[in-house]
This record gives structure tokens, sequence and C-alpha cells, in this order.
């Protein structure tokens, strides 16, 4: 099988595999053969001093369904630099790393790898050049072990004598898959289903599959979005030692101090355009994020013209679920942005399920307007609650279908005719239309696009929108969002949380749950903070304290030591250009 600069790959590479977790996890900088059988420190040192980039791109450009969504896009790539990739959602990202990464063709210009032209039929060809793309949303098959995930589609064959015979040969994926989770730092067996690792961990199995894969440039499509702050410290420690022996990475984000602090070069794309490109020293993060969205942003949180009612709309009573959620109580009043806070596996998505009738719980109870709501997502919706799942593409979303069908789904029945019960389409087209245009859908997204096409931020766009099809007449009562601006760039998160203080200046109750403190600070009534399944403490604004809603966050002792909570509180509140604005 050819590798890249002429390279083969050696018949068997267990012999040198078996080797990385001394010569790349304990020292990155060792020159030694470590992959595919030839020295890719000394190789990649030589391409560094070179004058040659390693990936340039050269007027690119793509179109979908007559919309052209890169426009000639040119710039460059040096060996063994990091490059940051940002822009608003819709700016042509995703489409340009999918053109990089063998998933889909431009329709002209051309691309170089390595100094000579690189047109990548398929991913698995794009492997073979040595390209490796860790999407936003993993591919991992979590009922597979992560040795077998290793491995796919190529598993290695035991042998008779010189013969393979068609019988796997489990003791060598083991022992390649050990080697490479050293690498990475990841202290699992390889037998351990994907399913039972967090999402911190299914991130570093893709990076180890990039390794197992040789692979000389790593594209990495937001990775931190679903990381605790130390599972994202550790792999900003493993970009650094990657950096260190030659690889070259593209690094997509809409945290923007990440970008600031991790790449040396930066790239900015506006509706498909290359508006801004240099080293990392020509940006500050008022220009970077000028650039984005073409104007200035001197608040990132647009004030509240309402107050809270007295009246509640939604209690909670000692709601519970063995081992999930413990004895839950709490009050939404209505037009109350009311903030769950705590780390991953704190118990706040279960909560925010059960409320919904989503999963069951044990006993408590719950109370919407004045009258019990009995847990299904059915009689949920029907008595006016919304809810903005964590997880778009398993459960907010249809990725086969269009956007226009994915947002008429929850109010289908009040497009259709009395009698015959037909919809109206032209009346959902443009309800479509005026809720896309609220939410910003940017980019490409015509009603009748797929969404499985769509970026990661516009497909978020398509779930809030779903729930706000119906107009001011069907707003929701209460609505929940889970990480509703998870994948969604600076500009749109703006107009997110206009839309969020228009619901609750309407009436609307919002619980909001969010890993990013400084959005909860910003756009939150109350705080609620929850740790090992309880509700430890609850801040008002004007009373936030961010070192004590962190330190309440760590209080079950079930993630780090309480010790450690004053020195992560800078990393904790993410969404730092918030911070920067506000």
């Amino acid at each position: 099988m050819p590798l890249h600069d002429g390279q083969t790959l050696c018949a068997s590479k267990e012999p040198v595999i078996a080797g990385i977790s001394e010569t790349f996890a304990t020292d990155f900088d060792r020159a030694t053969p470590a992959f595919g059988g030839y020295n890719r420190s000394a190789k990649m040192t030589q391409s560094a001093r070179s004058d040659t980039p390693l990936l340039r791109f050269d007027n690119i450009t793509k179109s979908f369904f007559g919309v052209l969504v890169l426009k000639g896009v040119s710039f460059t790539l040096g060996a063994g630099r990091v490059l940051g990739l940002v822009g608003e959602n819709g700016a042509g990202k995703s489409t340009l790393m999918n053109a990089l990464g063998g998933v889909l063709p431009p329709d002209s210009g051309a691309m170089f790898l390595g100094g000579r032209p690189y047109a990548p039929r398929s991913t698995r060809d794009a492997a073979r050049h040595g390209v490796a793309f860790i999407h936003q949303e993993l591919n991992l098959f979590a009922n597979l072990s992560i040795a077998e995930n290793m491995h796919v589609p190529a598993f290695p064959l035991r042998k008779v004598g010189p013969v393979p015979v068609p019988v796997v040969d489990r003791a060598a994926m083991r022992r390649t898959t050990a080697a490479l989770l050293e690498a990475v730092d990841l202290r699992r067996r390889p037998d351990t289903p994907v399913e039972e690792l967090s999402p911190g961990e299914r991130q570093l199995v893709e990076i180890a599959k990039a390794l197992k894969a040789d692979a000389r440039l790593v594209i990495l499509d937001e990775p931190t979005t679903s990381l605790t702050t130390h599972e994202a410290d550790r792999l900003f420690g493993l970009m650094g030692r990657l950096k260190s022996r030659g690889v070259s990475m593209v690094y997509i984000s809409h945290r923007l101090q990440d970008v600031l602090r991790l790449c040396d070069d930066a790239v900015v794309l506006r509706d498909g355009q290359v508006v801004g490109e240099g080293v990392r020293e020509s940006f500050t993060l008022e220009k970077m994020i000028s650039l984005m969205v073409g104007r200035t942003i001197e608040q990132l949180f647009p004030p509240r013209s309402g107050k809270p009612w007295d009246e509640p709309v939604l209690e909670v009573a000692g709601l519970t679920r063995a081992g999930v959620v413990e004895d839950a109580t709490f009050t939404l009043r209505k037009g109350e942005v009311l903030g769950l806070s705590g780390l991953m596996g704190s118990g706040r998505t279960e909560l925010a399920r059960m409320v919904f009738g989503l999963d069951p719980y044990d006993r408590g109870r719950i109370v919407l307007d004045g009258r019990p709501l009995h847990p299904s997502p059915r009689h949920s919706i029907r008595r006016g609650v919304a809810f903005l799942t964590e997880d778009r593409r398993a459960e907010g979303l249809l990725m086969d279908a269009s956007v226009s069908d994915n947002a008429s789904l929850v109010h289908l029945p009040s497009f259709a005719a009395p009698l015959v019960k037909w919809v109206r389409a032209r009346r959902v087209a443009r309800e479509v239309d005026r809720v896309s245009a609220g939410v910003r859908l940017a980019g490409a997204a015509t009603r009748e696009q797929p969404v499985k096409t769509l970026s990661g931020g516009n497909q978020q766009k398509v779930v809030l929108g779903k729930w706000l099809l119906g107009g001011p007449a069907n707003a929701p009562l209460v609505f929940i969002l889970d990480e509703p601006t998870r994948g969604v760039d600076v500009g749109a998160k703006h107009e997110l949380y206009k839309i969020i203080n228009g619901l609750a200046d309407a009436g609307t109750g919002v619980l909001l749950i969010s890993s990013e403190l400084e959005e909860l600070l910003g756009l939150c009534n109350r705080i609620l903070v929850m740790s090992g399944g309880r509700l430890r403490g609850e801040f008002a604004a004007g009373a936030f304290d961010r070192e004590r809603i962190l330190a309440a966050a760590f209080a079950g002792g079930d993630a780090r030591d309480l010790a450690s909570a004053g020195s992560a509180v800078g990393s904790a509140v993410g969404g730092a250009e918030g911070a920067a604005l506000r």
C-alpha cells in the first residue's frame, strides 16, 4: 500500500507500533524510527526547513444546490505548525476540510500536499496520503471495543507459517492498541467498549487512530466542545507533543481564546472567502471577531428589557432517580432564565430529561403552570414544554431529512387543513424562512438542503428553530436548553442570546444548561449548581461569584479535588471571548 512521499507501508506495522509508547509518548523529539518503518522526526525536520509548505489550497471553490459556499479559497500551512481556522457557522470551514479529508471533491481549484498535487478520491485515499480528520461528531462504533475501533476496517489476521488465515489476531490487536493508548496517555484496557468512555476519552481514541495511520496532517474539528477542563488540557498537551515531532494540524474552534493560545497561524473565513490570514501575533481577539462577523460586537450578552415574574411556571419537588439524581427541588418563574451549572456527569442533563419526560424517575413531583405534568415527551409538548437536546445528531434531528422537514416537526399539525389534514406547504415554507432568518441560519442552508450537509452550528440552529416555528402564539411556557451554543460561533451566539432574552421577556421560563460559566453569568437571573446528582447551591444575579459557583460544582468530590477549584476558574469559564467583551 503506497504511503506519502513515495514510501511504502510495511507489511506488518505491529513491531513498529509496539515501540510507540517509548519513542513517541516518552520523547517526541527522539530521532528513532517510530511509524511506517522510517524516521519521521528526521523527515519532518527536513520538510520543515524547506520552503515548500506542507499544504497549499489554490483557489478552491465548492457549491451546493447552486449556492457557492467556497469562493476561491487560497492559503498555506507549513510543516510542524498549527493553523487555526475560524469563521462563523456557514463560513465554509467544514466544507473546506471535507475537501481536504476526501469527503467531497471541490468544484475547481487545486490542493497540494508536500509540494505535490493532491486530490483524494475518498477518506481512505486521504489517509493513505497521511491526512487524518477528527470530526466534531466522532466516528466511533460505541458497541465495539477500543481495539476493534482502532483496526476498522483492516483487522490483523493470524498466520500459519507465512500464510494468513481468515481468523482475526486479537492478541496482535490488543498489543498494538495498548501501545497507542499509552502514547496518548489514555489509561484504558484495549478491550474496553467505547460506550463506556467519556467524550474526552473518545477524542483520545480518535487521535490514537490518527497515530496508527501515521498521519502527518491532522484536522481537529471543534475538539473541545464535549470535554471537561482537565480533558481539554490533556488534549492540548498531546497537540504540543505532536507538533514537536513535525506533525501539522488544522484546528477549528469557536473558542477563539484557545485558537490564540495554541496556534502558530490563523485563517479567518467569512462567506466562503479568506478575509484574514497571518501569524498568531498579528491577531487580537477583537480583530478576529470583527473579521469573522464583518462588524464589531461591543457586548456579547445583550441587555434584558424585562424582569422575571413572581408567578412560578415550573415547580419540581423531590425528583429522584437512584444513582443519578437525588431529591432535586427547584422553582422556575415565568420570564426567568434559570441556569443549571455543574461538571460533566453531575446530573444536569439527566435532570432536564426527567422533567421533559424522556427519562423515568423513581419519585418526585413536577407541576407546570399550576397543574401536574406527567412524564411523557408527547404530554410535555402539548402542555408547552420545549427541549433542546445536547445530542443534536442522535436526538434532535432527522439527518437525512431537509431543513424544512426538520424545522416543521414539532408544529406540523398546526399547518394542516382542518378536515383533510393536508399540510399547507406554502405556509410551512414561509415560517421556515422566517425562523431561519431569526436564528441566522447561514451559508447554503436552503429549505430543501439535507441537514446532514450543514455545519454543526447550523444544525444546532435548526434544532432551536423547530421549537420556535409556531410563532408567538405557540411560544413555549418552559424552554429547556441543554448546551444550546455548543459548536456555535461568537456572532451567532450573540443572536441566540437575543432569542433567549426575547423568550424570557415574553414570559417563557428558560432552564439553561451550559458548561460555559461565563454564559450562565451573562444570561441568568439565578444559577443552580449540581454535583454528584444533587443540587449543591443557588446563586442570584448581583451576587454571582465564580469561585463559589465552581467550588459548589466540585462539592460532590466525584471529579477532581476541591482544592484545585480556584486554579481551574480561568479555564472553566470557557467562552473567554465573552469575558473580553462584556
